[in-house]
């Protein structure tokens, strides 16, 4: 029997968290962004940034976890990375106190699709949360494609909800909107199920 659990990113796992995120881009977005753009995507420039990220964050709050599937061996399925909102987390031309110091922001949450509907996903958020709690951030925010129906849905499925706004980011002169999701982040962890 297969089990999922979280644990944070390594440097060594930079090359595999690249993989996972252009393999879930060009499976998850392939409608959403030009074919050229997500071919021309260089796999070790991720990596690098990804090396970078796990090994040096901005700060003690900036954290990449990753999801592992464990059968007969394990896998790398998925990560998440997030840390205190910046001004990557700004709506265009909202003030920079806008979000306020007490709010995290997913940068990234993909799972490859080839192991979806299997939990990772809300392992990795559930995890995040709890690292936020600990933090004492009370709220976060999440910027989504508004085509990318699977990630809103999944983050709504969380409590998620838009908090009205939005942006357009230029791909390679393509308009793709996307729009900001929030949350508040419980002061208690949410309790266990009881067993059956």
């Amino acid at each position: 029997m297969a089990t999922g659990y979280v644990r944070p990113a390594r440097p060594s796992d930079a090359d595999e968290i690249a993989r996972i995120q252009l393999a879930t881009w060009r499976v998850a977005y392939r409608r959403l962004l030009p074919k050229h753009v997500l071919d021309g995507m260089d796999e070790e420039f991720l990596a690098q940034r990804w090396r970078t990220a796990v090994a040096t964050p901005p700060s003690d709050r900036h954290r990449v976890l990753v999801a592992v599937e464990q059968a007969e061996q394990s896998y790398l399925v998925g990560f998440v990375a997030s840390g205190p909102a910046d001004e990557q987390a700004l709506a265009p031309n909202e003030p920079a106190d806008a979000l306020g110091s007490d709010v995290a922001a997913i940068t990234d949450l993909l799972v490859e699709p080839r192991w979806g509907r299997r939990g990772h996903g809300s392992r990795l958020l559930a995890a995040a949360v709890d690292l936020w709690r600990g933090d004492r951030l009370t709220a976060a925010v999440a910027w989504a494609f508004e085509g990318d129906a699977a990630t809103r849905k999944f983050l709504g499925s969380a409590g998620w909800e838009p908090d009205g706004a939005g942006r357009a980011l230029d791909v390679d002169d393509m308009l793709v909107d996307q729009l900001r999701l929030h949350v508040a982040v419980p002061t208690e962890p949410a309790p266990s199920p009881e067993p059956a």
